[in-house]
């Protein structure tokens, strides 16, 4: 029950001069405090676990892979192919914070540039080249990271049998794997040690990288709305415009649509926050509920849209071109109002 009170005329205008007075928070400083929280949220619930994560998941690759060289049986390469996928999932999440030394410092790049040319790969491993992992960093960039890892234990939309994997082979995809793990370290390292993270969090208040707080959240939601460029209007669009099984991104897994999906849960996880801390629709809310709403159904969409598409993406954009289009319209949808009503949000309300 409802507890009312009353109070006299007098009680009213002395209560009224009171706050006007300044000796309660005001609905600025409000903000201004979820502002500092959904940095500091992001930053240790979104950011670092995902890197920690993809740290991990990168370990678990490799021990794997490095099991596969050694001992080249199918329940080996089962488990190869199956933490290849997990750690594709960790990746393609983090791809929806894809600013900071991710791309300052080319790891993305580094681990995940597309499509493999097999054709070059096959001149490499008919070479002389001895394939440790300093020529690996040396090497063209669609000969380094997941995908020339993917074409050698996947084959041809994984029809790659253990006992086919040459020596050559298996050293490529060990010193490609070890690659990929230190490439992993390193981005961790950048965040925690390196200092990245503090820069987040400090933004506005002594980071040496944002001067205002308005600049981070701006990379924050750019880089929302760009993995949902990417994925609707790239990823997706050319190998269909294309009609080109060959231009998809994932093609030997068959892994392609999942990675699709991923990133843009992983978009949303940058929106909604996880572990139970604020996000940036928290932000939104507070002044524009609405707004909030809005792109919260436009996320929900988007990722539900994915299901209606049910063989591989390399079919798909033959045989459901229709569920092909609708997707990414849901896709590109999102990334307009990310890049256009939430970007205006943070340069009218956040202003520190």
């Amino acid at each position: 029950m409802k507890k009312i009170l009353f109070v006299s005329a007098v009680a009213i205008i002395g209560l009224s001069a009171c706050h006007k007075s300044g000796n309660s928070p005001s609905a600025n400083d409000d903000f201004t405090t979820l502002e500092g929280t959904v940095l500091t949220d992001f930053t240790n619930n979104v950011g670092i676990p995902g890197y920690t994560q993809l740290k991990t998941d990168a370990a678990t690759l490799n021990a794997s892979l490095q099991t596969l060289e050694t001992t080249p049986t199918e329940d080996n390469l089962t488990a190869a192919k199956t933490n290849w996928k997990n750690m594709r999932k960790t990746w393609e999440q983090a791809e929806g914070f894809l600013f900071g030394p991710v791309e300052d410092n080319d790891y993305d790049p580094n681990m995940d540039t597309w499509p493999t040319d097999y054709t070059q790969m096959d001149s490499l491993l008919a070479s002389n080249n001895p394939l440790q992992v300093s020529d690996i960093q040396g090497f063209t960039l669609s000969l380094r990271g997941y995908h020339p890892i993917e074409y050698l234990i996947f084959g041809d939309h994984g029809s790659r049998k253990a006992a086919d994997i040459t020596a050559r082979q298996k050293k490529y995809i060990s010193s490609l794997s070890t690659d990929l793990t230190n490439t992993c370290n390193d981005l961790y390292a950048s965040w925690t040690s390196g200092g990245f993270a503090a820069q987040i969090t400090t933004a506005g208040t002594g980071s040496a990288k944002y001067a205002k707080r308005q600049e981070v959240f701006l990379a924050i939601v750019g880089s929302m709305a760009d993995i949902c460029g990417e994925v609707g209007e790239g990823k997706m669009k050319e190998p269909f415009d294309a009609k080109d099984p060959q231009l998809v991104e994932s093609p030997y897994s068959g892994n392609s649509l999942t990675d699709f999906k991923n990133n843009i849960i992983g978009a949303q996880n940058v929106y909604l926050g996880l572990g139970g801390g604020k996000g940036i629709s928290d932000l939104v809310a507070a002044k524009n509920k609405s707004l909030d709403n809005q792109v919260k159904g436009l996320f929900t969409a988007a990722i539900n849209s994915f299901d209606n598409i049910t063989v591989t993406y390399e079919q798909a954009i033959i045989n459901q071109r229709v569920q092909c289009q609708q997707t990414m319209d849901a896709v590109v949808a999102l990334k307009t109002a990310l890049e256009g009503d939430v970007t205006s949000f943070i340069t009218t309300n956040v202003k520190d």
